[in-house]
């Protein structure tokens, strides 16, 4: 279920950067936001944890994501160093 590319996503900082494991979480997009949340490392309940970036950008900063962007809403990714899992989470869908 890909996204318009000028819709907003929600990533952490250390995503950004590169840093792993890298985490994805796709809820049911609404008001031209994908639903995917994005982090590494250790999940936060800082509000500004999650920074809002258009999905065209995420090519540029942060590539490793891309593979998984068409999942749709319910489903996780995790990738470590030689290791990649994918799966559905239907908790997601009722947040």
């Amino acid at each position: 279920m890909p996204s318009d590319e000028t819709y907003k996503l929600g990533i952490s900082d250390s995503a950004l950067r590169g840093e792993l494991p890298l985490n994805g979480v796709r809820h049911p997009p609404e008001s031209g936001t994908t639903g995917w949340f994005i982090w590494s490392g250790e999940l936060s309940d800082d509000p500004d944890f999650f920074k809002p970036l258009h999905l065209y950008h995420l090519q540029q900063d942060c590539p490793a994501a891309l593979p998984f962007i068409a999942l749709p809403p319910g489903w996780r990714f995790l990738v470590a160093p030689g290791h990649e899992d994918i799966w559905s989470d239907n908790a997601l869908l009722n947040t």
